[in-house]
């Protein structure tokens, strides 16, 4: 496709929900779009009617976010000229479709910027856990008295403590970076990466059902697809050590839900779930009530302060993009897969 102009600004729209638009791209962040490019005042969440299309008729370049619809067919024959969209969160697999990819159109997301939270949060939650923090404040608002700690169980802390981590996924890798200061074994079970990158990682390369049955913490970072549905089964979770931790943050449905409500009603393993299937429980499912899941609003993230940082790539993004540069964090579609 033709390249950008260096020295022109590029025609560019703003294709997500209004609250997402107002919420993620602070004044700041609309500013420096508007230096960087002809940016129309709407912002689109529907393609369809005669304002967008007019819109989209020159637009060159969408910056896309939460509520973007689908750019398929329609959407391209609506705008003959677009040549690049960035994304101003992590997955693009629900906007971008194989039309983008046919046009050649270049896409950039900001999911190394958003794999930032989430790997902190996953941390806090190992370090908790390890702990046993939960339970602890638990019966110490309860009983109002402190337990013997010399008496504390030795399954109880983080030293030498073994985290499975299931794919080397943008998250996963980032998991595994702010682990190395910690005092504690890393596994890693991802069928693409051989023994060698595993070294360079830092971690062992695992089976996946090694992965489970040797993980004191066992963190999901893989994407859902047709292959990863219900990946983590009724058996790898009954092979998980009697007290390991279950953790998710990557999609609900890669894990058997009902094979973990068993498993942790029974008080066999604990889990952390910021993801659930369906992403809201109904009201009585057991999970809710069960002592040893913590169930967190898909709240891993960004959000708050944090959607700073998924404006700044966007914005780096358009800014070496109108250059000429490229884009420093692209989106292939042969790479789809590997993406959390």
């Amino acid at each position: 496709m033709t390249e950008p102009t260096p020295g022109r600004r590029p025609r560019a729209a703003l294709a997500m929900s209004p609250d997402v638009a107002s919420a993620v791209l602070d004044p700041g962040s609309r500013a420096a779009l508007d230096a960087l490019c002809d940016l129309a005042p709407a912002v689109l969440e529907d393609f369809t009617t005669p304002a967008a299309r007019a819109v989209l008729a020159d637009t060159e370049l969408l910056v896309t976010g939460w509520g973007c619809p689908p750019l398929d067919d329609d959407l391209l024959r609506a705008a003959p000229r677009l040549r690049a969209v960035v994304h101003t969160a992590g997955s693009v697999r629900g906007h971008v479709t194989d039309a983008c990819w046919d046009r050649g159109v270049e896409v950039s997301s900001a999911a190394a910027a958003n794999a930032v939270p989430v790997a902190e949060y996953t941390l806090a939650m190992i370090l908790l856990t390890g702990k046993r923090v939960l339970e602890s404040a638990r019966e110490y608002r309860a009983t109002r008295t402190r337990t013997d700690w010399l008496h504390t169980p030795r399954t109880v802390g983080n030293h030498r403590r073994t985290v499975g981590v299931l794919s080397a996924s943008l998250i996963g890798r980032r998991v595994i970076d702010l682990l190395r200061p910690h005092d504690v074994d890393v596994l890693l079970h991802d069928p693409y990466v051989d023994e060698a990158e595993a070294a360079r990682l830092g971690v062992r390369g695992v089976g996946l059902a090694e992965l489970f049955r040797l993980g004191d913490t066992v963190s999901v970072h893989t994407p859902l697809l047709p292959e990863t549905r219900g990946l983590v089964s009724r058996d790898l979770i009954g092979s998980m050590k009697p007290g390991a931790v279950l953790i998710n943050t990557a999609r609900g449905a890669v894990l058997d839900q009902d094979a973990l409500t068993d498993a942790a009603l029974a008080g066999r393993i604990r889990a952390v779930l910021d993801v659930t299937d369906p992403e809201v429980l109904p009201h009585d499912h057991p999970l809710w009530d069960c002592e040893h899941v913590l169930i967190t609003p898909h709240l891993a993230g960004s959000q708050g302060n944090e959607w700073r940082r998924l404006a700044g790539t966007a914005v780096s993004e358009v800014a070496r993009w109108a250059s000429g540069e490229g884009f420093l964090h692209p989106v292939r579609r042969e790479r789809l897969a590997f993406l959390a």
